[in-house]
């Protein structure tokens, strides 16, 4: 009989065991993840009644390998564009959670005498809740589509993507074994600008590339293609300092605006389910029932943190944010427990050799704790509003009521100074970094090569190779926007305007004039003050260049090309518009709703349905076949298949749902739509002011649809046509961005 190599006989004693846990755990309706860590254990030599893993380091391996494919395929399934929708209130609330758990970690590690790595570790795997348990227990327990879930998974996004940098944060911080705020400072510049670079230029470059070969994308070369890449920037990634996780992220993420992101998540799923499994199994085997004995106070005191920490910081953070108190509480108590990234960055704590044996199988006992204990939390948050509600001083609760009310988001409130300043920062650092870039190769490349062949040649076309090669970034960093909306707008205001918009030209030119300095300060041998002069002179030749304008047009517009034709095509093909999550404090939200499947109702009118009188709910959208009707009115016929956008509260959902018995899996956690609900509020002078909604004529002149009125009493309330409309009135409004925006100009016309 042939000998079996010992990594063979591993992987069938660790793939049986995980896949009998994992039917067990599927039968008692338990996280899978769970499972994989119980059969780690049974696998490993902490458990003697079975055979166990006799090559643990090949299984390791395996298991970074299945870090890399879970850190792959979450990069697969994020998206710039929903980062940069989820606005103010999430990123307030994530970092109010992130920070405030982060700080309470280290305390808890230093208060049982630990180490500072150990402390810090510790304070990065707390700070970290598990998507995957949350979505399970939202989706068991059937309240995925109500309005708070929607903000928990946004916070879950963010939380992912912030865990990214801090396992960046901690190597560098552990490798270099040193916590000086210069140190973290400049560790975090240069994670900011590597992934600027990677991202930018793998958008600019990879989707093109799939396009161009596009005919030859078999599924087999195409999963070919994309681990290649992914690898490419995994070893790219430990090349410049980082980890192998942030690199297969970063390439996840770019695949992840290309038209094929879908079809390589498909392909990559069960590899990414293979790996990923081993990787939990060697948690498990990590886990040694001594030392979880021997740190049983430990383990207490982490969960009781856990669960108490995050419910009072979670639900702090979401009030911050905006939200009323009972969306709050609700958010806060969904955040109890941590998961899969705690595991990562546990076993990078390990892989480096900085955390102690003890704080492995500690935080995966507090996991499994905290992971049964997650729908329990759920459940408990309506009792713990009430009792909230009855303990805090009516005063408190009033200023919080204002508070999230006050939030809600204001048309009226649109800055364009704001507006101008960020888009001229985000470009100016775009493409600096891009520049920095440019010029690294130059110095780190180039001129090395000319030195070594044509030393006579290299002082020479360095340089202009050099500025020639960030020169259409240069013009754009000076140029953009001097000619947008905003910019003209404020330009003819005032003089004050043109003395600050002027301004900001004059930074941008002398940062310019410092990147073409540089250059030839470190490449040339001229006398400084020549030096100045050439920059000053080569950077107004920049400005007045059309053909750099008409490059630097270019490069952007393929950028945008790029970066927006996955959602072009699926317009086009499909032209269902997406909606914002949760647009309305209260309770009042968007949400799919699938036109029940009952014939004797197919056909009828939604004034023939009534559904504002009877369950109060209002449709704002018909999604059918490939059409799509915004605002619709009285006359829209519906049919069985028809998907619907409709307004309506967490209460009035359940009663549709139980009238017409819909088991609709839809959430509005994953819905998008250019159609917004926003407030406007009538000011004095306005010309809606004193006239009915009938009389506004808002629905057919702006295409609005009012859908609540909130009088100066602060009581929301469902419009009357023939209601009055008096300075100090809240409408909230549904339709278009442009639509509302007219709206808002428009109710602001008698200023």
């Amino acid at each position: 009989m042939s000998h079996v190599p010992t990594l063979i006989t591993d992987l069938a004693i660790l793939l049986i065991l995980a896949g009998i846990t994992t039917l067990l755990f599927k039968k008692l309706k338990q996280p899978v993840v769970l499972g994989y860590i119980v059969a780690g254990f049974l696998a490993s030599p902490n458990f003697s009644s079975l055979p166990n893993i006799t090559d643990i380091a090949n299984i390791k391996v395996w298991a970074d390998i299945g870090v890399i494919f879970l850190l792959f395929s979450l990069g697969l399934d994020f998206s710039f564009k929903k980062m940069m929708k989820m606005g103010g209130p999430v990123v307030i609330a994530t970092f109010t959670i992130i920070f405030s758990m982060f700080c309470l970690g280290m305390s808890v590690g230093a208060m049982f005498g630990w180490g500072r790595m150990d402390c810090l570790f510790l304070g990065g795997m707390v700070s970290m809740s598990s998507t995957t348990i949350i979505y399970k227990a939202f989706t068991d327990l059937k309240i995925e589509k109500q309005s708070f879930a929607g903000f928990v998974l946004s916070i879950l996004v963010l939380e992912d993507i912030l865990a990214i940098v801090l396992m960046v944060l901690l190597s560098s911080v552990a490798i270099k074994n040193n916590f000086e705020g210069v140190e973290l400072a400049a560790s975090f510049m240069k994670l900011i600008f590597f992934l600027v670079l990677w991202v930018v230029v793998g958008i600019y470059l990879i989707p093109q590339f799939l396009k161009s070969i596009r005919k030859w994308l078999t599924d087999e070369t195409l999963l070919v293609i994309a681990l290649a890449l992914c690898f490419g920037m995994v070893y790219m990634a430990s090349a410049v300092g980082f980890s192998a996780a942030f690199g297969a992220f970063v390439m996840g993420s770019v695949l992840s605006e290309t038209m094929e992101s879908e079809r390589i998540m498909k392909l990559v799923s069960p590899v990414k389910d293979l790996f990923g499994a081993i990787f939990f199994v060697s948690v498990g085997m990590m886990v040694d029932p001594g030392l979880i004995w021997e740190h049983k106070i430990p383990i207490l005191v982490l969960t009781l943190m856990i669960v108490i920490g995050d419910s009072l910081f979670g639900t702090i953070g979401v009030l911050l944010a905006g939200k009323p108190l009972n969306t709050a509480v609700k958010c806060g108590f969904s955040l109890t427990q941590i998961g899969e990234f705690s595991f990562i960055i546990a076993t990078l704590g390990v892989t480096l050799g900085v955390t102690s044996d003890f704080l492995y199988p500690i935080v995966v006992s507090v996991s499994v704790i905290t992971t049964f204990l997650t729908p329990y939390m759920i459940k408990s948050a309506d009792k713990a509003t009430d009792i909230i509600s009855r303990r805090l001083p009516q005063k408190l609760l009033n200023l919080i009521n204002r508070y999230s009310s006050a939030n809600a988001g204001n048309v009226n409130d649109e800055n364009r100074w704001n507006r101008l300043l960020l888009a001229m920062f985000r470009i100016t650092l775009v493409y600096s970094i891009i520049s920095i870039a440019v010029i690294a190769i130059c110095m780190n490349f180039l001129e090395p090569l000319l030195t070594k062949f044509v030393p006579d040649l290299a002082g020479i076309v360095c340089p202009i190779v050099a500025i020639v090669g960030t020169s259409p970034f240069l013009r754009a960093i000076i140029g953009k926007k001097n000619n947008s909306d905003d910019f003209r707008i404020l330009w003819n205001e005032n003089q004050i305007n043109k003395s600050f918009l002027v301004l900001t030209i004059v930074v941008r030119g002398l940062v310019v004039v410092a990147f073409i300095l540089f250059v030839l300060e470190t490449m040339t041998r001229m006398n400084i003050v020549l030096n100045l002069f050439v920059s000053v002179v080569l950077t107004i030749l920049m400005m007045m260049s059309k053909r750099l304008k008409m490059s630097s047009i270019l490069i952007e517009k393929r950028f945008l090309e790029n970066f927006n034709y996955k959602e072009m095509s699926e317009r086009q093909k499909d032209k269902r518009p997406t909606y914002v999550k949760t647009l309305l404090s209260r309770d009042l939200h968007i949400t799919d709703f699938m036109f029940p499947k009952d014939y004797s109702i197919a056909g009828q009118s939604l004034k023939q349905l009534d559904w504002g009188r009877r369950f109060g709910v209002t449709v704002v959208t018909v999604m059918r076949d490939n059409s799509c009707i915004n605002i619709p009115n009285s006359d829209t016929r519906l049919f069985p298949g028809d998907r619907l956008q409709i307004i309506a509260t967490d209460a009035q959902i359940h009663k549709l749902t139980e009238a017409y018995a819909v088991d609709d899996t839809a959430s509005d956690a994953v819905s998008t739509s250019s159609v917004e609900m926003r407030k406007l509020i009538i000011e004095e002078g306005s010309p809606f002011e004193g006239k009915s909604i009938r009389e506004a004529n808002i629905r057919m002149a702006f295409n609005c649809l009012i859908v609540g009125i909130e009088n100066s009493a602060e009581q929301l309330h469902a419009p009357d046509i023939d209601e009055v409309l008096a300075v100090g009135d809240t409408l909230w409004v549904v339709g278009q961005p442009d639509d509302i925006r007219k709206l808002a100009a428009a109710g602001n016309s008698g200023d």
